[in-house]
């Protein structure tokens, strides 16, 4: 499924609201509290994490992983949750526009 221009940012700063994670735990999880329909792409995930850190709405530090390897993880700054609730407040009104223009399909015939 392709993501809206944005979107990956803001699902990037929701995931981490619950707590700092590396890359493949920030994929992973986005992965699975989605169902499994959105499999980010690391190619798209690590230059989102760049862009998020240069805003200063994440910060980044090498800390050992759960395998016992040196892993970057990154975590929320107050000005990235701060901007995570503007998002989120856009995102629902978003949502709600397209859901009035969709509505429920007639049924087709045929």
């Amino acid at each position: 499924m392709d993501l809206l221009q944005g979107t990956l940012d803001m699902l990037v700063l929701r995931t981490l609201l619950a707590g700092s994670l590396h890359g493949y735990g920030i994929a992973k999880n986005i992965r699975s509290a989605s169902n499994e329909a959105l499999d980010i792409e690391f190619g798209s995930l690590y230059p989102a994490l760049k862009r998020l850190e240069a805003k200063g709405w994440i910060a980044s530090g090498w800390e050992t992983s759960a395998h016992n390897r040196r892993a970057k993880f990154y975590k929320l700054t107050a000005a990235g949750r701060k901007h995570l609730v503007r998002e989120h407040s856009k995102w629902a009104d978003f949502v709600s526009a397209v859901g009035r223009i969709m509505g429920a399909l007639p049924e087709v015939k045929g």
